[in-house]
This record gives structure tokens, sequence and C-alpha cells, in this order.
């Protein structure tokens, strides 16, 4: 596969990183491109011409623009036939926990890591962030027993279903939050970590650290 891809995105955004996980498991040839996420440039009426969401990330190959992270890994799955199966029921399965995650876990772990490192302190609602965290840890701990006795989350291989849940469980050290009810999502995280060219979200993505 030739041609470059392109991948709008920074180093905090873990959504961006499930994509640039992928890109740099697969070998495939990519450039990030920075977002000022902080200072507003996903607002900007520029980047709405490249997302009219105002999100990160997207990625760009040819002329095709693609957002949205369970979007983005589901085209490169199809596209590269990487981190997928062939077996129908596994897709399946691979599809149910793909939305698992953008529903349950990663819009509460995300917006709790955000209001607790990101938001100024005068602005933090804690009973809020108690709320979010506390549903991020149930959706773990639904996680944490299906990896019983299993080494990555749908089947024997590593898919992009473990890349989605992945995007922000590499971040949790920032914060006050426990991960030790979790002994099997550890387990799980260590050996996505040991995977060939995996890098943390800071090392493969810019704007770390942030500069205001």
């Amino acid at each position: 596969m030739t041609e470059q891809f392109k991948l709008y995105c920074f180093a905090q955004s873990g959504n961006a990183y499930k994509a640039a996980l992928f890109l740099s498991l697969a070998e495939l040839d990519w450039d990030p491109v920075f977002v000022d996420f902080f200072n507003g440039e996903t607002r900007s009426e520029e980047f709405k011409k490249i997302n009219v969401m105002g999100e990160v990330p997207v990625l760009v190959d040819q002329d095709k623009n693609i957002s949205q992270s369970g979007a983005i890994l589901h085209y490169l799955s199809l596209k590269t036939e990487l981190f997928t199966t062939n077996n129908s029921d596994l897709k399946l399965e691979i599809s149910r926990w793909l939305l698992w995650d953008n529903y349950k876990l990663t819009p509460n772990l995300a917006t709790g890591r955000f209001m607790s490192l990101f938001l100024p302190e005068a602005k933090r609602n804690q009973s809020v962030i108690d709320f979010l965290l506390g549903r991020a840890s149930a959706s773990l701990k639904i996680l944490n027993n299906h990896l019983v006795d299993r080494e990555f989350v749908v089947g024997d291989n590593v898919s992009i279903a473990d890349l989605s849940i992945a995007g922000y469980i590499f971040f949790t050290e920032e914060f006050d939050f426990d991960m030790s009810p979790f002994p099997n999502v550890i387990s799980w995280r260590n050996r996505i970590s040991k995977l060939r060219n995996w890098q943390h979200p800071y090392d493969l993505m810019p704007g770390h650290p942030i500069k205001r």
C-alpha cells in the first residue's frame, strides 16, 4: 500500500489515539497533522471545512475525509484486512464491543479525565466527575470479567475492538482513577503495549506537553 494517510489529531485525544495506534501497528505510511484543540482550533470555521462536526480524529485517504474513531477503525480494517477476521460471528462480536466502547466506556472515562485534568479547578464539579468515573468503573468491571482467560477482547488476536477500547486506558495514571480493581484489564493493557510498533499516545501524536 503506497499512498500516505493523514491523521488530524493531538496527543491528549484518546479517540485520535485509536486511529493512530492502528496506523502505527499496521506499519502504514501516515503523517500526523496537529490540531490545536486546547486553543480552539476544532471550533474554527477553517477546521469545520475538514470535519463539519468540529472533532478529531479525521483520517484523510486521498479524496476521503473520514471522521469518528469507530468509522476510521472500520474503514482501515476493511482497506487493509488487518485487525479483523473472516469469521462472520467474530466480526459481529468485534462490532458489538466497538459500539460498547463508544457508548459505555470512552464517553465516561474521557469526559471524567477531561474534567479532572483540563478544566480550571474553579470549574470542576467533583460530583459530576465522580458520576462519570463511576460509570467508567462499572464498564471496566464488565471488561475485566470478559477478559478472564482471554488475551484479547475478541478471538485469539488483537482486533479493532482492542484498539478502540484501549484509546483512553493509557491515560488513567494521569488523574485520580484507580485501576487496581481491574487486574485483567491491566494485563490486557500490558499485552497491547508489547505489540510491535506500539507507542504511547504522547509519543505517537504531536501536542505534548500542552502549550497555551
